[in-house]
């Protein structure tokens, strides 16, 4: 079992900065592929990034391209995702979730991860509001 806590979340800007954190508790938190999920007002949950295991592959949605960034330190049981030139339909709450990585695990390369049902773990979300 893993139990993901987010923090980070706040009021900030239009084109402002924000990080968000994500602390796993559990021991197999490096075999574990996480990524950050969004959902906003009347929208579906969507995903902005995901990572591997190792860190070594991050895959980053076309909507926040360029703009965030998201990274893991296993040694802390972290990930994060660095939000910078935030727009006002940044606004959400945002998740982290994770999932055992298999493809890492067998020497694959890491499978698309950008559908929900793909993660078993998830946070209780932290609320992004971009004021313009």
């Amino acid at each position: 079992q893993v139990q993901l806590v987010e923090s980070g979340g706040g009021v900030v800007q239009d084109g402002g900065s924000l990080r968000l954190s994500c602390s796993a508790s559990g021991r197999t938190f490096a075999t574990y592929v996480m990524a950050w999920f969004r959902q906003a007002p009347g929208k579906e949950r969507e995903c902005v990034a995901y990572i591997s295991a190792r860190g070594d592959s991050a895959y980053t949605a076309d909507s926040v391209k360029g703009r965030f960034t998201i990274s893991r330190d296993n040694a802390k049981n972290t990930i994060f995702l660095q939000m910078n030139n935030v727009q006002p339909e940044d606004t959400a709450v945002y998740y982290c979730a994770g999932t055992w990585d298999s493809d890492s695990a067998y020497g694959r390369t890491l499978r698309p991860r950008w559908q929900s049902g793909q993660y078993d773990y998830w946070g209780q979300g932290t609320r992004v509001t971009v004021s313009s």
